[in-house]
């Protein structure tokens, strides 16, 4: 069992060292997109199945409470929590535009949409994409694979380079925790 532990986090390790050698910039310029939403008292949405919506719910929470730093809160919402609006859409009309369907009320022009899937395929987080791509929104995926369909959607797109979804989950962490910083502390006003 030693070996193997010590196997994955060599695997984590490397995965995210690749990811950052590759994505460093992109890393950067979601922040910068983020931050300038926040600026402009625009508001991001994040959003993702499984593994990728609790991620969502994660990045959301971080920036609406605190990361680090004790600072006013930031308009953030994860589309994946209200379970009213999700079965209702996911019954009425189909399970592929919940995201899509949430956007096109919720969101405006010059809001984010940051939308998260590890095969970068996910059909309804594709289809949130395009509806705010079509309403004039900016958009961020986060990825792995080659980044799938998503991935050539977005205005800035974050692949990590694997095909194990555990990895890609622990780098969408990494990821994650590194865009909270970076936005809290351009944007220190209480």
């Amino acid at each position: 069992m030693k070996k193997r532990v010590e196997a994955i986090f060599k695997e984590s390790r490397m995965v995210q060292e690749k990811t950052l050698k590759i994505n460093l910039k992109k890393i950067i310029s979601a922040a910068s997109m983020i931050v300038k939403a926040f600026k402009e008292d625009n508001i991001v949405f994040f959003f993702g199945n499984g593994g990728s919506a609790a991620d969502s719910q994660h990045m959301a929470a971080e920036l609406i409470g605190r990361f680090q730093k004790e600072r006013r809160a930031f308009p953030a919402i994860a589309l994946t929590t209200d379970t009213s609006v999700l079965t209702s859409l996911g019954n009425d009309y189909s399970f592929d535009i919940i995201f899509k369907r949430q956007i096109e009320g919720l969101g405006h022009k010059k809001d984010v949409a940051f939308g998260i899937s590890t095969s970068g395929n996910s059909k309804n987080v594709i289809e949130g994409i395009k509806q705010a791509k079509k309403m004039g929104m900016k958009t961020i995926s986060l990825t792995g694979h080659d980044g799938g369909i998503l991935a050539a959607l977005t205005d800035i797109s974050i692949i990590v380079p694997s095909s194990h979804t555990a990895r890609i989950q622990e780098t969408h962490s990494c990821i994650i925790h590194t865009i909270c910083e970076l936005v809290e502390e351009n944007l220190r006003r209480k």
